[in-house]
């Protein structure tokens, strides 16, 4: 008989053991044996949670997406101005919780994979409305509207750009030159603008 409440770790664990497989690979090309022996479950109780692999990449996007989304809503709700809504939501795209070598190769692999699945290509346009919708929170106060959602876009790419790039990289991903880079951006933007009208 399970135990109790065991459910939820379990599938916690499996999802972590799925991040980890993918950052260990780079690819989604990780079996389902695998993924239950890193979160010391069985592949049927693993298949018991989820179902089919792809069930399994599915809910492992969807928990970045929720773990992205606490991240981006706490960090917005503590920030005063517009201006620093904008660089919250920087902020947290490169956070240590967000942009750790396994969450990245994780991203990296979704996407390649959303070209041929479209669940997954759903998610990743979850992923990106909530981006460019948070980043223009702050933005439309500061820039007209039609400028704003230019380098709403920019910035959003600029993110994107900045995970491939510490992907192909050896070594730790540096998240400080990433944030001072978007901000660079952004502050050179600002400073040719006029203000919101």
């Amino acid at each position: 008989m399970p135990k109790v409440g065991m459910e939820p770790l379990r599938r916690k664990a499996l999802i972590d053991a799925t991040i980890s497989a993918i950052g260990e690979h780079g690819t989604l090309d990780v079996t389902m044996s695998e993924i239950a022996g890193r979160a010391g479950v069985s592949s049927a109780l693993a298949h018991h949670y989820f179902g089919a692999k792809d069930e399994l990449l599915a809910a492992t996007m969807r928990h970045l997406l929720s773990e992205l989304l606490i991240d981006t809503t706490t960090a917005l709700r503590q920030s005063e101005t517009a201006r620093a809504r904008v660089s919250a939501v920087i902020s947290v795209n490169f956070s240590d919780k967000q942009f750790r070598s396994e969450t990245i190769a994780a991203w990296l692999a979704f996407y390649v994979e959303a070209q041929k699945s479209p669940a997954l290509r759903r998610l990743l346009r979850v992923y990106a409305h909530r981006l460019h919708s948070n980043l223009m929170s702050g933005l439309t106060q500061l820039l007209p509207h039609p400028e704003a959602g230019r380098v709403a876009e920019a910035t959003a790419a600029l993110i994107d750009g900045l995970y491939i790039r510490r992907a192909l990289r050896d070594g730790i991903p540096n998240a400080a030159s990433a944030i001072a880079l978007v901000e660079d951006y952004l502050e050179s933007k600002l400073s040719q603008t006029g203000p919101a009208r």
